[in-house]
């Protein structure tokens, strides 16, 4: 519980700025859609520092590299809270995105390094009860605070809970490291640096009307061929910063290449839900946060039952099931309209949430089934790398996929409508389901190690 302290954190601040997003516009005189920059630049981020987490933490110690990722965030937190201009929040964000690159890889590798495999389901679903947390009064608390105060405290509320995480990891969190450690593959942090900027960044400005075409096309190329450039030199080494080889493992494979549809709906939920609600639907924060809660609601409910569920049916046919469900409910945002009746909401967010959750947790525990252990802290860093950075891409494809919905309809993004989401929900919706495929090639017996 307490190495999920980040997860917490990480899930609060998600949650409650998608309701809060309306009100950050109008305080900095930005379009809404624009504030998606401070969402993808934290995410950016993640992404760009991931890789060397793993490396840290062999070298100095998971404790240290842990307590330092918290002080990071919530110091940019606070900066956050007294930003004055997007500029300054997406720099702050970037920094932020720093400490939370460390903090939660490195939580679940003292997860993975000090729980026996015969426990870990149980482990994982408790790992995950704190960022559930988060979902459930990260929209209830973002409407609350941005309808009687200020939108910066929203920011500010991660010191205390960074604190707090601090001071009980010091208390009782081991410390590991590893006694060889490889040097800094400076080479291959850079290369994947590269490539995960040119691709998030060329999604981000496609259609947008930031940047020239032209720019989009030249910089997407060349994260394209970044990561080209990484797959020669990495190839079959295990002393870069991120080994390939960790793909030969099956189910590895499934849970980060094969998981990535899933993980764009999922990821991109707590962030256009309440646009919808709010901007399409004319909800206030409150009633915003009250209704987007449910999905947190349905994935924190389906936890007491989670590990009896794997037992009894086995991990394949629950991720086959959750991605299928996932991607009907997340398609069904698109047929609400102002019409429809709030009850009717409430039960498909819930669902939503549970099958999210049931996707999730099943997905993120097989996934380290077979590697390892000296691959261990590299397959953690790998893992929420993907994990983010299909969470980042989640986010951009949608915004994209809003402004040109709204640009069809004849206006533009700062004006959206009801009319302007439901073909997002749709596309997306659909593209998950693309990850049930990628888990159908499971062996049916897949992990039956951790059941």
């Amino acid at each position: 519980m307490i190495v999920a302290v980040p997860m917490f954190l990480q899930s609060l601040d998600t949650s409650i700025l998608g309701t809060a997003l309306q009100s950050i516009s109008a305080s900095l005189q930005v379009e809404t859609l624009h504030l998606n920059l401070a969402i993808t630049a934290y995410l950016l981020s993640l992404a760009l520092f991931l890789p060397a987490s793993g490396w840290l933490a062999d070298r100095f110690g998971t404790r240290r590299v842990f307590c330092s990722a918290i002080a990071i965030f919530s110091l940019a937190s606070a900066l956050c809270g007294v930003a004055t201009s997007i500029t300054q929040i997406v720099l702050f964000r970037v920094l932020q995105g720093l400490g939370g690159a460390m903090m939660v890889p490195v939580g679940r590798l003292i997860l993975l390094r000090s729980i026996p495999a015969a426990h870990l389901v149980a482990a994982m679903v408790w790992f995950t009860v704190p960022g559930a947390i988060g979902r459930v009064i990260g929209p209830l608390l973002g409407g609350f605070i941005v309808t009687v105060a200020s939108w910066r405290w929203i920011f500010l509320l991660n010191i205390p809970f960074g604190v707090l995480g601090i001071v009980l990891s010091l208390m009782f969190v081991p410390d590991s490291r590893s006694d060889s450690v490889d040097r800094f593959d400076a080479a291959g942090f850079i290369l994947m640096a590269v490539g995960l900027v040119g691709l998030v960044c060329g999604l981000e400005t496609v259609g947008r009307n930031l940047v020239p075409m032209s720019a989009t096309v030249c910089v997407t190329a060349i994260g394209v061929l970044a990561f080209a450039a990484y797959a020669v030199y990495g190839g079959a080494r295990v002393d870069v910063i991120i080994p390939l080889k960790l793909f030969r493992y099956k189910a590895y494979r499934a849970a980060t290449i094969g998981g990535i549809p899933l993980r764009l709906a999922v990821g991109s939920s707590p962030i256009v839900v309440p646009l919808l609600l709010q901007l399409g639907l004319g909800f206030t924060p409150i009633e915003s946060g009250l209704m987007s809660a449910w999905l947190a609601v349905g994935a924190f409910g389906v936890r007491p039952i989670m590990q009896h569920a794997i037992r009894a049916i086995g991990f394949r046919p629950i991720m086959i099931l959750a991605t299928l469900f996932t991607g009907a409910t997340f398609a069904s945002y698109g047929l609400f309209t102002s019409e429809t009746p709030r009850y009717f909401m409430f039960a498909v967010l819930f669902i939503a949430g549970v099958v999210n959750a049931l996707g999730m947790i099943s997905m993120n525990t097989i996934g380290f089934s077979g590697v390892p252990k000296n691959l261990m802290s590299k397959a953690t860093a790998l893992s929420t790398m993907m994990q983010q950075t299909s969470i980042s891409l989640g986010v951009a494809l949608c915004a994209t996929c809003l402004t040109v919905t709204a640009h069809i309809h004849g206006h533009g993004a700062d004006h959206l409508t009801i009319n302007d989401f439901p073909m997002t929900f749709f596309i997306v919706g659909a593209l998950t389901c693309l990850s049930a495929f990628a888990f159908s090639r499971l062996a049916a017996d897949e992990g039956a190690e951790l059941r």
